[in-house]
């Protein structure tokens, strides 16, 4: 009686917690029919207003569908660890370039480690990897060793930045997982600003502080950049008119820094030039570049794709000056006629400071209230080294650079001593939540790219939940039918411990805001065969006993006690085999074995505790007899 009495309550306690866990995803389902009912789009924004928390609340608490079932978007990710590998060597020369380019052909043919293809080149060119990795003294064994661990650890914090990123950009129950020794597989449910999430996912966050070389130096090396151009007979493809830039137009500031003096007028144009095919242009560089007196350049939207790869040729980055880079401004200024103009710098390749110091990032509006900024804040550390370099360097520019692209370059005003710097010059305030957001998750330990993509739309999705609706509606009344058919009253308590296990695998899983997929609803498919043939198991138990002309309490004791062992042993079978489903598969492989795991464990429930005390019920209100089992 006392073992009766706690089954009972246990079997009320779980279907209370079901009904508590499933009830927000209710509640979130009428919430949005009641949005949608309104006749207008006023309505509807003063109902959504007026119960703001209760809608977020529900949805927040709801059950989270997959991205096949909700649409959102699939990615493949590839981190880049041939840059990682140049990024830790030193002594570079052009040796090392020549190999690393090698490499990085290598890669895009092949599936294998990049370890071991950086290794067999370098053994094809028999050179020895202490000479550019590590300590001259490590043996090959030591710095393969290193370089894989370097490997590896580069992959598990892309893997968590990129987790971080997404988390606050605020996808719902995304899937992150890794694919080998260079893949990230990342699968995002109700996604649907895509550009968005690209740019979010593959910026590097690489924030550095830079120090500008001074006008006459950038001068003097664009006049020899065109010279070369001229003499090698290279010279640059026509483009089309570049208005020039406003004479107002001057680069916006961060806080505790003047402004840049206004730019003089330009005294280099950029005329229409005629057809490389048909004359070679006395200034091939300058047909495309101008220059302000104050040695400020700049090149037309038109041009900045050319301009770009012209810059990363190898041959014109050896005629910069030791530790230069020419970079192109993130974003361009409007010129006069409304042409859009990035401006180029010259700046120092060794950064003065990196964003590593960087402790706090937070997007908001600039002083005027009408540009987006990102204010930033340091660490202890940086904040010694800002106050240090700004207080060095008073009346000279400081490049901020993410990216490989400058944001802005002030000209330091006075010593900067509280840490505090500002990212300017951007178009959004979306697009500096996006930044806060990638500054805050910090930077990528490498490069990534995205080399694969699918987008799943809502329609396709909704698509998806009819068929799998349909198939569970009538996968349990095929199933149902059958049991009450075959075991008549036997067969409705079946029916009812097949629900009671759904609404469990629905509850944990929206307990535990974990999402339910297309896999994971052919796993509740699965898992009411497996409820009801436990139930099929016990049942022919007590149709035995009661063919042998014992009472039906008797019988229903005894089938259950006889019918446990092969039942346990079925399911512990199951459960293995989801158990090694969730560990070794990834994606929807992982779904239906949540959904597997979940219901065998279930299904073990109801069909030993809870069909045993309907018929304890039945039996003392002497509602059962040996027909009741057909």
């Amino acid at each position: 009686m006392k073992n009766k009495s706690f089954n009972l309550f246990l079997i009320a306690v779980v279907t209370l917690v079901a009904a508590w866990s499933l009830w927000p995803t209710w509640r979130d389902y009428s919430l949005s029919k009641q949005l949608s009912s309104f006749a207008s789009a006023q309505d509807s924004l003063k109902y959504m207003l007026s119960h703001r928390e209760e809608i977020e609340d529900a949805r927040k608490k709801s059950l989270k569908l997959g991205l096949d079932l909700r649409g959102g978007m699939h990615l493949v990710m590839e981190v880049d660890q041939v840059d990682l590998f140049e990024q830790k060597a030193w002594n570079k020369d052009g040796k090392f370039t020549a190999i690393m380019q090698n490499v990085r052909k290598n890669v895009a043919q092949s599936d294998a480690r990049v370890i071991d293809l950086l290794v067999a080149e370098f053994k094809r060119e028999n050179i020895r990897l202490s000479r550019y990795f590590y300590d001259i003294r490590n043996t090959d064994q030591e710095i393969i060793a290193k370089l894989e661990k370097e490997s590896e650890d580069a992959l598990t914090r892309a893997k968590e930045i990129i987790r971080n990123r997404i988390d606050q950009y605020g996808v719902a129950e995304p899937v992150i997982t890794t694919q080998g020794s260079r893949k990230i597989i990342i699968e995002l449910p109700g996604v649907s600003d895509e550009n968005r999430v690209r740019n979010l996912l593959k910026g590097t966050a690489k924030l550095e502080f830079r120090l500008l070389r001074e006008p006459e130096v950038m001068v003097r090396t664009l006049d020899r950049i065109n010279t070369y151009l001229l003499q090698s007979n290279s010279g640059v493809v026509a483009a089309k008119d570049a208005p020039l830039p406003d004479s107002t137009a001057a680069v916006t500031l961060p806080v505790d820094v003047s402004k840049t003096s206004p730019p003089l007028a330009p005294v280099v144009s950029v005329p229409t030039p005629a057809p490389a095919s048909k004359q070679q242009s006395a200034k091939p560089l300058y047909d495309v570049i101008g220059v302000f007196q104050n040695g400020t350049a700049f090149t037309a939207e038109h041009t900045k794709e050319y301009v770009l790869s012209l810059l990363h040729r190898s041959d014109i980055q050896a005629l910069l000056p030791p530790d230069s880079e020419l970079l192109l401004a993130a974003k361009p200024d409007t010129g006069n006629s409304g042409e859009k103009l990035y401006s180029i710098y010259l700046v120092k390749k060794s950064p003065e400071l990196t964003g590593g110091v960087i402790t706090e990032a937070k997007a908001t509006f600039g002083s005027e209230g009408v540009q987006p900024e990102v204010l930033m804040t340091m660490n202890t550390e940086g904040t010694s080294k800002w106050a240090r370099i700004t207080g060095a360097n008073i009346g000279k520019r400081i490049a901020i650079v993410l990216d490989g692209a400058v944001y802005s370059a002030p000209v330091v005003q006075s010593k900067i001593p509280n840490g505090n710097s500002v990212i300017n010059g951007i178009e959004s305030l979306e697009e500096a939540k996006d930044l806060e957001i990638v500054l805050k998750a910090g930077a990528l330990p490498a490069p990534v790219r995205i080399i694969e993509e699918r987008t799943v739309g809502p329609s396709l999705g909704a698509d998806y939940i009819r068929a799998g609706m349909q198939s569970i509606i009538w996968g349990f009344t095929a199933v149902a039918i059958f049991m009450i058919l075959y075991y008549r009253k036997a067969g409705i308590a079946a029916d009812v411990a097949v629900v009671l296990n759904i609404l469990i695998v629905l509850s944990v899983l929206a307990g535990f805001n974990a999402s339910l997929s297309l896999p994971g609803i052919a796993g509740i498919v699965l898992t009411m065969g497996m409820a009801v043939d436990a139930n099929v198991l016990i049942y022919e138990r007590i149709r035995e006993e009661l063919a042998e002309g014992k009472s039906v309490i008797t019988a229903v004791t005894q089938g259950y006690d006889r019918a446990f062992s092969s039942i346990l042993d079925s399911h512990v079978t199951t459960l293995s085999a989801a158990f090694l489903l969730y560990t070794y598969g990834i994606g929807p492989i992982q779904g239906f074995a949540v959904t597997l795991l979940i219901g065998t464990s279930a299904s073990l429930f109801t069909a030993i505790v809870v069909t045993r005390e309907i018929f304890h019920i039945l039996l003392t209100k002497n509602l059962m007899s040996d027909k009741s089992f057909g």
